[in-house]
């Protein structure tokens, strides 16, 4: 990857010291190196246990205690809460703090971004957040950890602590819809961004998956950085394929050079 690959991609402060909106889409190829799978990957845990997909589908969470206590479980032992930052997550940081206007929309719930460093409200989360949990009936939130601390302590699917309702984790299952505020604001960044980076993500998903090209319809230059080729690869400026923990930080260090 040249440098001048990278400035063709819209790096560089440009005429004047400009330094663009870079929007930054990312998937769950930005934490594989955090220890967090892929679970729609050839290994992944929705490929070798099919019926794990049940444990995040609303209406089987809501129907069947066994499916709750089974998920309370594998969160027991799952790697996204004890996962820490890795050389991505931090590249992005790097950028925020160095003053180029950045917004990332995620479609991880490991909140590992906000971890290493970058602002709340810099972070939309399409898909929510593993680490609070909320009540399906009266909504209350409170910590994962806390929840979690239950369950070691022998409470196999604790209900909520405020009116007995059944506590879920404060992500998008399977059948639920997204926050249409989260979803507007993360249109509104694609539409506005100069750079747009889909990062570790197939662009499969939708509606994360057509952020790539609302931003490229209106304008913005188009980098896509996965390891395999996505439906929007055409569309792109800039497709790398280079692992991501080496190739973002030297992407992403273009944009805070003169």
């Amino acid at each position: 990857m040249s440098t001048e690959d990278i400035r063709g991609a819209g790096g560089g402060s440009g005429p004047g010291g400009h330094r663009p909106l870079v929007a930054i889409l990312s998937g769950a190829g930005i934490s594989t190196d955090s220890g967090i799978p892929d679970y729609r990957g050839p290994n992944g845990l929705w490929r070798t246990d099919p019926d794990a997909e049940k444990l995040v589908t609303y209406s089987y969470y809501m129907a069947d205690p066994e499916i709750r206590r089974r998920s309370w479980r594998l969160r027991l032992t799952g790697p996204a809460l004890r996962a820490r930052p890795n050389a991505g997550h931090e590249a992005v940081v790097r950028l925020e703090r160095a003053g180029v206007p950045v917004r990332v929309i995620t479609q991880n719930v490991d909140g590992l971004h906000q971890l290493a460093g970058l602002p709340e409200r810099k972070v939309l989360e399409l898909h929510g957040t593993a680490r609070t949990v909320v009540c399906t009936r009266c909504r209350a939130r409170s910590e994962m950890e806390k929840a979690l601390e239950r369950v070691r302590a022998g409470v196999a699917d604790p209900e909520c602590l405020r009116c007995g309702g059944i506590l879920k984790p404060a992500t998008v299952m399977f059948g639920e819809a997204l926050d249409p505020a989260v979803l507007a604001e993360a249109l509104g960044t694609a539409r506005a961004c100069e750079v747009f980076l889909a990062v570790g993500t197939s662009l499969q998903v939708e509606p994360a998956a057509s952020l790539a090209r609302v931003a490229a319809e209106h304008g913005a230059r188009l980098v896509i950085v996965n390891a395999d080729p996505t439906p929007y690869d055409a569309l792109a400026d800039r497709v790398v394929r280079e692992p991501i923990g080496r190739s973002l930080p030297v992407l992403l260090a273009e944009f805070t050079r003169s």
